[in-house]
């Protein structure tokens, strides 16, 4: 397949856990094309040094594929030395037709960069990536809160004890203080009931039948365990959801737009943000997607002046 070169010097980086193979294709000033294929360990002394090549080979475009995690050093290192690095989707290049058999995989993308055959994807700037890690951590510890929920639940019923029935949030204030009632053991059951508080205070004898069970000392060290996994679960999410409303300061306009999706909040907003990055058209997709009345075609028209 015969294609037109667009660049005189590039590289194309196969990267892996260990190692990263770097092929760079350069044109000399009679026209002959020299390729060097070279090998650096992943290490960030090691990826300075094939900063340092590739500058003196005035690469003007390193690429790479996105497979996996380990990209992520390799493409930091270089953007520091202010190198311009592109990241392909890897599906994407094996759609490309013309590859030999013979050709390594840091010399096809060097190739199909060289043409302008390849199609960048969308890397956050570095503040973003590190929020990123922030909020992507978030929505696990959420997952886990919510299946130690289900957990703590499930042990309850275990004992005999049916509070989910009366109470409608096992993690509420009320249902708080009462399992930890269960869980020293406290006596009679109308003395537990009592620590009910607000319109809950009402089903006293609800409460009570619901309470009636059989707990033992196991159920009972599940129970704490859990208790304090969920409450530890909590404050570590609410630490994390500080930091992250903090970070917001320089994507203010972006991260206020988003809010005026209907059902998103301040925390959800900005993991949103975090995703999508603070790219105006991904913005304004997000917002006309949900956009209803003046307010939202305001707040398109502020996305489309910027």
């Amino acid at each position: 397949m015969h294609m037109e070169a667009l660049l005189k010097s590039c590289a194309g980086l196969d990267v892996h856990k260990k190692v990263v193979v770097c092929t760079v294709l350069k044109e000399c000033e009679d026209g002959k094309l020299v390729k060097d294929t070279r090998e650096y360990a992943t290490f960030r002394h090691n990826l300075k040094k094939l900063a340092s090549w590739l500058k003196k080979e005035e690469v003007e475009t390193a690429v790479m594929e996105s497979t996996g995690i380990y990209w992520r050093t390799v493409y930091d290192v270089l953007e520091e030395e202010e190198l311009k690095v592109i990241v392909v989707n890897a599906q994407h290049v094996k759609k490309v037709p013309g590859r030999k058999t013979d050709v390594s995989d840091s010399q096809w993308l060097a190739e199909l960069s060289r043409c302008g055959l390849l199609r960048a994807s969308f890397i956050p700037p570095r503040d973003m990536r590190q929020l990123r890690l922030l909020t992507r951590y978030r929505r696990k510890l959420s997952e886990i809160l919510a299946g130690e929920k289900n957990r703590l639940q499930k042990v309850l019923e275990d004992g005999g004890v049916r509070l989910s029935s009366v109470v409608s949030d096992i993690d509420g204030v009320s249902a708080g203080r009462m399992i930890d009632a269960l869980i020293e053991g406290i006596e009679p059951l109308d003395k537990i009931a009592e620590l009910a508080l607000g319109r809950l205070r009402k089903k006293q004898s609800e409460l009570r039948l619901s309470l009636d069970g059989q707990l033992s000392d196991r159920h009972r060290l599940l129970l704490k365990t859990i208790k304090g996994h969920v409450e530890w679960l909590h404050i570590t999410i609410a630490d994390i959801d500080d930091q992250v409303v903090a970070a917001m300061k320089p994507y203010l306009t972006e991260w206020k737009l988003l809010q005026t999706i209907p059902g998103v909040n301040e925390i959800s907003a900005a993991m949103l943000l975090t995703e999508i990055g603070n790219r105006h058209e991904c913005i304004w997709q997000a917002v006309t997607e949900y956009a209803h009345g003046q307010e939202y075609a305001l707040a398109i028209t502020k996305v489309q002046e910027k």
